[in-house]
């Protein structure tokens, strides 16, 4: 299946790039090919304008971020709340593509490893991590991006695999793997990757070990029961920005870009599903937003155009339809 029709147009182009400089960045490197020097001046931009400045701007002199509204996750303490919207904060400022060389990022990045420690673990310190894998997923790919990859939260993961290939936050009560903490953990892995210089061996069984879980993934067609070949949830076909720690198709299948995998057959069905979402306008709305919360608003208006998902789309679509398989 060859997707001519769906090549970025130049409206489109135009109407990406008319944005904020996390957008330009990203559509610069990933749609229109220009020049390294392009490409990193206006990712320079992120951490000083738009939403990037703005989202570390608001990170509090204890490092964290928080305000969330009162009605939010209100069974938690405020702290654990806080640092779950740390959390939020810290992978969105990464899915903007702020400079981790950028003193901006240096400083907000400093005040984390300083500050932050999870109490209720004996202080153990933030970028530690701590004992559930989704969690762990996002904590070892925001180290890895911004300070230094924790070798420690690695083989921890490693060891929490389960037999499917995937991860589940339920487990050992449950050995069945989770699409949503599969893709967290395969997130964090992939930046670990790129950021560890070690031996061969150790980065064998990381990569092993991230190969198996995208199998898993593909093996089910990225939304269907291995079993019964039906969805397993329909609000994966539904596509939201930012994801927090909720799995969709789209998620999933710019993860499989961004790690370099070549398309196959198996990704066919969800590739349809992306496709099928597109507005009579040539743009991908944003069909909703998870309730999660971080002291930013971008893209507001569900139903409405989405320069996140249309980009995100459309890079998906050249990735796919630029393989030969």
């Amino acid at each position: 299946m060859r997707l001519h029709d769906y090549a970025p147009r130049p409206a489109h182009l135009k109407w990406l790039l008319d944005s904020d400089p996390a957008i330009r960045w990203q559509v610069m490197r990933d749609l229109t090919d220009e020049s390294p020097n392009a490409i990193a001046g206006e990712r320079s931009r992120v951490a000083t304008e738009g939403w990037g400045a703005q989202l570390l701007a608001r990170q509090s002199p204890a490092g964290n971020w928080g305000g969330s509204p009162r009605e939010w996750r209100d069974d938690l303490p405020k702290e654990d709340r806080d640092l779950l919207i740390t959390l939020y904060a810290l992978t969105v400022l990464m899915d903007l593509g702020v400079d981790p060389a950028s003193k901006e990022a240096r400083k907000m990045i400093d005040r984390v490893d300083r500050r932050l420690v999870f109490k209720r673990l004996n202080n153990r310190p933030y970028l530690r991590g701590e004992t559930e894998p989704c969690i762990n997923g996002r904590i070892l790919g925001i180290g890895s991006y911004f300070k230094k990859p924790n070798d420690a939260l690695a083989d921890q993961l490693l060891g929490e695999q389960l037999e499917d290939g995937g991860w589940n936050c339920e487990a050992p009560k449950s050995r069945r793997s989770s699409f949503h903490t599969t893709i967290c953990v395969l997130e964090g892995l992939l930046e670990y990757e790129r950021a560890r210089r070690k031996s061969m061996a150790v980065m064998k069984s990381v990569t092993k070990a991230r190969k198996r879980a995208e199998s898993y993934l593909l093996e089910r067609r990225m939304f269907r029961s291995l079993r019964t070949g039906e969805i397993i949830d329909k609000h994966w076909l539904r596509f939201s920005f930012p994801t927090f720690w909720h799995y969709d198709v789209l998620r999933g299948l710019d993860y499989l870009r961004n790690a370099g995998l070549k398309p196959d057959s198996r990704v066919r069905d969800a590739i349809e599903i992306v496709i099928e979402r597109r507005h009579q306008n040539g743009r991908w709305p944003l069909n909703h937003l998870h309730p999660e919360f971080i002291p930013l608003e971008m893209e507001t208006g569900v139903g409405s155009a989405s320069r996140w998902n249309t980009l995100r789309t459309l890079r998906v679509l050249r990735w796919y339809n630029n393989s030969t398989w």
